[in-house]
């Protein structure tokens, strides 16, 4: 799988399989990515890699690291401390957006409440699950 920024300058490549595909619904996914909501998805370290412009690094809370391209600003991916051997990248960043589709909506909780979901998905309280499967 593949990806990029809006510009271009920021790439990466992916080997599947995903561990997981989430929507997420917490302040700080929705302020980084000025949506209602984002979805993201995990990959293990060293399965993925940056093959254009590395992006620039943002602590965004305490364990919690967001990265953007420097040069149009595109949200890229997100890592915590509590899941520290997964990149977390955006949906929405793939080639092919269509790939994965979402399995679990998280930080529930936090969901907007003018925002209607149209889908059977489990929801989860809090934005940091830990029991991360592969999926199918």
């Amino acid at each position: 799988m593949q990806g990029h920024c809006l510009c271009g300058a920021v790439r990466y490549e992916v080997d599947p399989p995903a561990l997981s595909c989430v929507t997420c619904h917490c302040d700080s996914c929705r302020r980084q990515c000025a949506a209602p909501m984002t979805t993201y998805f995990g990959v293990r370290d060293g399965q993925w890699r940056w093959t254009g412009e590395a992006p620039k690094v943002f602590s965004s809370s305490p364990g919690v690291e967001r990265s953007f391209c420097p040069n149009c600003g595109t949200p890229i991916s997100f890592r915590s401390q509590s899941m520290s051997d997964v990149l977390h990248l955006y949906v929405a960043t793939l080639e092919d957006p269509n790939q994965l589709e979402p399995t679990l909506h998280v930080a529930h909780e936090e969901k907007l409440h003018w925002l209607s979901l149209g889908d059977d998905l489990p929801t989860c309280i809090g934005p940091d699950y830990t029991k991360v499967q592969p999926l199918p």
